[in-house]
């Protein structure tokens, strides 16, 4: 049975075409997947869908008393709020319920009535049978899972940051279990022990549920179904990722060769009228014409646009550009036991590894000296020229294109420059002179992409660099690092991201732990 039908379903976002007459279906054991490159439309759909925003045209219709679950990376958290407070509001219907259930027991006490005696054990049952009375332990679960109870369940959510926010909303929806949940990128700020909880648990998840993610080898392991969102079509395949993208390709090698013959007999069909129009065979030219002109042409295929992603390089005569010496990391407290010691060369691709919480952005931003050691000291090279990405999407002006945005950053520079270098991450030109808070996920880390590759350096420090990018634009990050002359130290929870053919070392941090 499904529980969501889309039917012709049109969007367009100033002069692109997000969905032309797009029609799908979800049943109610789908476990579907939502993919394509970044800027197709894929968030916006979910908006769509959840009522955020309404289509230009289409009707979006989902089956009658379906408890829907989003997953609202901007939700409101309210300050003075503990952790464990806010993902008990998962429950609140039936924290209520309890409320009314005690006070029909207290007013049976007060007059005997049978009736609200009933009606307090008919409210118990439902409790029971919901699992109300071990919601405490659901949550330390959840939590456990997704890495939570190491921030401490008592700790303020005015004080989370923007990586902790997602992950305790993601367990406030999990903990919901709605008959229908819709996720945007939920393995963003997850390391790979969390993201493989995540898994099972969407495995064993009885209801739909909708997944935006640029994590394939996370979709691979949670979907039976895929959504693909290309030049304006939305097409539903059977299966997982695997299938759908082989299912994909031999659609698309079809169309290119239905279309190329098509192309041919019409440029037959052309020169035969121009030869004849005017001779003896004029009245079959004629009529050739006449046909021509009702067939219905097929599109020319659309061409992906390919970035291409290189940084520019500032040379050092150092062969070490960065020492640590029993290096202690943290904020009040250490966050390692024993002391960091390692250096760098200059020309070495280094991952920082460990789970969520160990501290690997706390140590990509003591070497940066946005934060001070504990203990120790970290010696850098005379030449070194660093260039952070950070992968916190914050904006100075949001309301600011990426050109604008980029100008500020870089005055002297000349428009043409900037928006070229804006056009070799991906963006369109309509992309880079629209609001920055009107681009997706994948379309602000471009512009912070295109940030860095302005600045000459010998060190680049990327801190979750994937995070909301699509498979071609991961790919050209990806060359971008391992041609890059200098030294990188790469945070990524995405351990396909990287191999041993390009990857010098890995520092663990959690090797420091004992």
């Amino acid at each position: 049975m499904s529980v969501l039908t889309v039917t012709d379903l049109s969007h367009a976002f100033v002069d692109k075409t997000l969905y032309d007459h797009a029609n799908f279906k979800v049943e109610n054991q789908d476990h579907m997947g939502i993919v394509g490159q970044n800027g197709v439309g894929k968030s916006t759909l979910i908006k769509i869908l959840t009522g955020e925003i309404l289509p230009d045209e289409g009707q979006i219709t989902w089956q009658k008393g379906l408890e829907i679950g989003y997953l609202d990376q901007y939700a409101q958290l309210t300050p003075g709020m503990t952790i464990r407070e806010f993902l008990r509001t998962a429950f609140d219907h039936l924290y209520a319920a309890e409320t009314r259930m005690n006070q029909l027991y207290e007013e049976y006490g007060q007059n005997y009535d049978d009736d609200l005696l009933e009606k307090a054990g008919k409210i118990q049952t439902r409790l029971e049978e919901s699992g109300f009375y071990d919601v405490e332990t659901q949550i330390e679960t959840v939590a456990t899972g997704l890495g939570i109870t190491d921030m401490g369940l008592e700790h303020d959510v005015a004080a989370l940051s923007g990586g902790q926010r997602s992950r305790i909303i993601l367990a406030k929806l999990l903990l919901q279990q709605p008959d229908v949940m819709v996720l945007d990128e939920p393995t963003n700020y997850l390391d790979t022990k969390h993201i493989d909880w995540l898994t099972d648990f969407l495995r064993a998840f009885k209801g739909a549920y909708l997944v935006i993610s640029h994590d394939y080898n996370f979709l691979e392991g949670i979907t039976n179904c895929i959504l693909d969102i290309e030049f304006g079509q939305i097409t539903r395949y059977t299966g997982d990722l695997a299938a759908a993208f082989k299912q994909k390709d031999a659609n698309s090698l079809a169309y290119r060769r239905a279309y190329q013959k098509q192309q041919e007999q019409i440029a037959k069909t052309e020169a035969y009228i121009r030869k004849y129009k005017a001779g003896s065979r004029s009245r079959s030219a004629r009529g050739r014409e006449k046909q021509l002109a009702h067939v219905e042409v097929m599109k020319a295929p659309d061409r992906l646009v390919q970035p291409t992603i290189s940084f520019a390089h500032s040379a050092t005569a150092s062969k070490i550009i960065v020492t640590t010496t029993d290096l202690v990391i943290g904020y009040e407290q250490p966050l390692n036991q024993r002391p960091l010691e390692f250096s760098v060369a200059n020309d070495e691709k280094v991952v920082i590894a460990g789970y969520n919480g160990v501290g690997k952005s706390t140590l990509l931003k003591t070497i940066l000296g946005q934060l001070a050691p504990l203990a120790g000291e970290i010696e850098q090279a005379p030449t070194l020229k660093i260039a952070y990405y950070n992968q916190s999407l914050q904006w100075p002006h949001k309301l600011a294109t990426p050109l604008q945005y980029m100008q500020d950053l870089y005055p002297r520079e000349k428009p043409k420059i900037l928006r070229q270098v804006l056009a070799r991450t991906g963006l369109t030109s309509q992309q880079v002179l629209s609001p920055i808070a009107d681009l997706s996920g994948g379309e602000q880390s471009k512009v912070k992409l295109a940030e860095i590759m302005m600045i000459p350096a010998n060190l680049l420090i990327l801190d979750e660099p994937t995070n909301h990018l699509d498979d071609a634009t991961k790919a050209a990050l990806r060359k971008g690092i391992q041609s890059f002359p200098g030294a990188a130290l790469l945070v990524t929870h995405e351990l396909d991201f990287y191999d041993q053919s390009w990857i010098d070392k890995v520092i663990n941090i959690e090797d420091y732990q004992q």
